[in-house]
């Protein structure tokens, strides 16, 4: 079995035994790697480096997609958007908010 195979089998599991949709599962995917992301890296929120993780990670996912099924558009657009949404309000918000004077270094 290739490794894109047992990937998608592998998401095919996750799906099955928690019995979410896989919209809903883009969404938390992505919020999970934003927060791991914050803390190995150390790296605020608001410097976009942990957002840059979540892409790398949701471009890593589509293409091996790609690779176990063929190009699917829609479905690849509905999953970029799912995962990448709400890590990027996230970062933009902490980004755009005034630093507590603490934080100013």
């Amino acid at each position: 079995m290739s490794f894109p195979k047992f990937y998608h089998s592998l998401i095919v599991w996750v799906g099955d035994g928690t019995g979410l949709p896989d919209s809903i599962l883009h969404i938390h995917a992505g919020m999970a790697v934003l927060l791991l992301a914050r803390l190995v890296s150390g790296r605020s929120l608001g410097t976009f480096i942990p957002f840059a993780f979540v892409v790398l990670a949701e471009a890593a996912n589509e293409i091996l997609d790609y690779m176990a099924y063929g190009w699917r558009p829609t479905d690849t657009y509905l999953d970029i958007a799912n995962t990448l949404f709400w890590p990027f309000v996230l970062s933009l918000a902490v980004r755009l908010r005034p630093m507590a004077r603490r934080d100013h270094r």
